[in-house]
């Protein structure tokens, strides 16, 4: 039976979806094709009409969480920047987000696998660090800043947010882990305060 074009770009879209929460919540080397595609509720057979590789799924389920993510980040603080990066600090170093990597940050939950992959899945990745270290720039920025400094302290923020999550998720005692969160939520809102 013959696959309608629509019934095919939903089942893709189903798959980089599945795919985006697995990877986060498994790692890249975690899961396998056919796991991800049983997950999308589809047969391992049709992964490769859709995809070259498992490392050009990554890539493509990496942009997908991150364009989303990014979007999050630009509707929290498009009303109070100053304010939104306040909030943004306080749910992305939160127990909940270390607790469910599958619905959080890919940079944290896959950086140091897709450091080791191809130009594909980094350009992914990339891509995502700029979007978000953007939205931490425009929080920071004060009228009359230097643009320069003002790049520094965001590249500087977004950096300890996600090795804090990196951190707190690696760590087995519980104190250590809700201490490096808690340190880093106060240093945002202290240079916020500043």
């Amino acid at each position: 039976m013959k696959v309608s074009r629509e019934q095919v770009a939903l089942n893709r879209e189903r798959i980089v979806e599945t795919a985006a929460r697995l990877f986060r919540q498994k790692g890249y080397d975690g899961i396998g094709v056919a796991d991800l595609m049983k997950g999308a509720g589809l047969t391992h057979g049709g992964f490769y009409g859709h995809f070259a590789s498992k490392e050009d799924l990554l890539a493509e389920a990496t942009a997908h969480a991150l364009q989303r993510s990014v979007q999050r980040w630009q509707e929290k603080t498009a009303s109070d920047p100053v304010a939104g990066l306040s909030e943004l600090a306080s749910g992305y170093l939160s127990t909940r987000h270390r607790d469910h990597p599958e619905n959080g940050c890919a940079i944290a939950a896959l950086g140091p696998d897709v450091a080791r992959l191809g130009p594909a899945a980094r350009s992914a990745m990339t891509a995502g660090v700029v979007g978000q270290v953007a939205v931490v720039e425009k929080c920071l920025a004060g009228e009359g800043a230097d643009v320069a400094a003002v790049r520094q302290q965001a590249l500087a923020t977004y950096a300890a947010m996600v090795g804090a999550m990196v951190l707190a998720r690696a760590v087995n005692d519980e104190a250590l882990s809700q201490e490096i969160l808690a340190a880093v939520r106060a240093q945002i809102s202290a240079s916020d305060a500043s």
